[in-house]
């Protein structure tokens, strides 16, 4: 179905941001080593620093955000990202940068993301008809996966060429363009649901928790999306160090298996008209979930580059498909005056999660080494489908509104 042209421009903005993140991605922690020489302790003490100290500065913005119109939010997210990432370059220029300035600049980063999720879902939401959900949520799916298919592999190449600060400087024009494209959206927005008293910062998760169906999507996501993010790092190692494959090998490894991730989000659609999104969330919450046991079988060699390949490829598969249907879902079951909480209390969430098994891994890998690491990521994914919405073959009634 057509979304019309005020969707094409937001999602014509999404993919100019998209691709500049991917490009980017990493950025950060380059600039720390290869301008400041930072040392591992302070790469990693950047890294955490951004996702927690943003986290606590995303919490009270929820209701600040849902008493307001969503697009001013999100273009002054998408400014902020572009000048504090650009100052980073700037201050390099004149060997000027500072360790301090680049912690800053990822705190602000990291809340300033927040702050524009917890507003897109809101905005996506009011501007796209129910119908159409489903279809918008796909196509940003795709965009998001093909990102990260080419982005990393030209990001590398303009490091090699021009340096970590000018690629730093390329994700941060791209936030520009993200925002210019937001103000090309014509169709005026809802007023907003406006209330009296007190900010109620845990209104998020007391929504998310008395829904059946999004406090058990909730627990899902945690529980799958932690040990996703725990092991990229750890298959560098695995694939370069305990396999002995060559180091393009790896870059082979992802851009591959990303293409898993474009597959499913085009079926998304066609198949979640078809059988519904209930029949999205639980097949493909289970299609994803086991694949990552297959990575410790791994042996040195070809075969062992071909199985993770394949399992990375069929995980992501699975999560190209889910992942739209996930979005639709809590679009569906969230009240417009609680949207923008309750995406943020999710962003807020799993910010903080994902740096603690990532943590989690690191600690794991010197205690019962690096497969025996990966058999725990493996398990814990495999039983995040325990915690799907089982119980109901409907969504559960709507909670009262506190």
């Amino acid at each position: 179905m057509s979304l019309g042209r005020d969707f094409q421009r937001l999602w014509v903005a999404f993919t100019v941001s998209a691709v500049g993140s991917a490009v980017g991605l990493g950025a950060l922690p380059l600039v720390a080593v290869l301008v400041l020489d930072a040392s591992a302790v302070q790469v990693s003490l950047l890294a955490a620093l951004s996702a927690l100290a943003g986290a606590a500065l995303g919490l009270p913005m929820g209701d600040f955000i849902e008493q307001r119109r969503k697009r001013p939010v999100m273009i002054a997210a998408d400014l902020l990202r572009f000048a504090v990432l650009l100052s980073v370059p700037i201050a390099a220029l004149f060997d000027a940068l500072t360790y301090a300035q680049l912690c800053i600049a990822g705190v602000v980063q990291s809340a300033a993301t927040i702050a524009f999720q917890a507003a897109s879902g809101a905005h996506l939401k009011a501007l796209v008809p129910a119908a159409g959900r489903a279809e918008a949520n796909s196509k940003f799916e795709q965009t998001n996966w093909v990102s990260l298919t080419v982005g990393p592999a030209l990001g590398g190449g303009l490091v090699s060429l021009a340096g970590a600060t000018v690629t730093m400087a390329v994700d941060a024009v791209s936030f520009l363009g993200s925002a210019i494209g937001i103000r090309r959206i014509a169709v005026p927005e809802p007023e907003p649901v406006r209330r009296e008293g007190k900010a109620d910062l845990t209104a998020g998760w007391r929504y998310i928790l008395r829904h059946h169906g999004l406090r058990a999507l909730f627990w899902n996501s945690q529980l799958f999306g932690g040990p996703v993010m725990m092991t990229p790092p750890l298959l560098a190692v695995f694939m370069l160090r305990d396999l002995g494959l060559a180091p393009w090998s790896y870059g082979v490894f992802l851009g591959v298996s990303c293409i898993g991730g474009v597959i499913g989000a085009r079926m998304a659609p066609r198949l979640t008209r078809r059988y519904g999104l209930h029949w999205m969330l639980l097949v493909f919450g289970v299609l994803r979930a086991p694949w990552m046991l297959l990575f410790p079988l791994a042996q040195p060699g070809a075969s062992g580059f071909v199985l993770l390949t394949v399992a990375e490829l069929g995980l992501l598969v699975g999560a190209g498909a889910f992942n739209p249907s996930f979005a639709t879902y809590r679009m569906e079951v969230t009240e417009d005056g609680h949207m923008a909480r309750v995406v943020g209390a999710w962003a807020i969430t799993s910010r903080c999660v994902q740096p603690a098994f990532i943590a989690l891994g690191a600690g794991l890998v010197a205690l019962i080494g690096m497969r025996g690491t990966l058999w725990v990521a493996g398990a814990c994914c495999t039983l995040s489908a325990v915690l799907l919405p089982w119980r109901s073959a409907k969504p559960a009634p709507l909670p009262e509104p506190a």
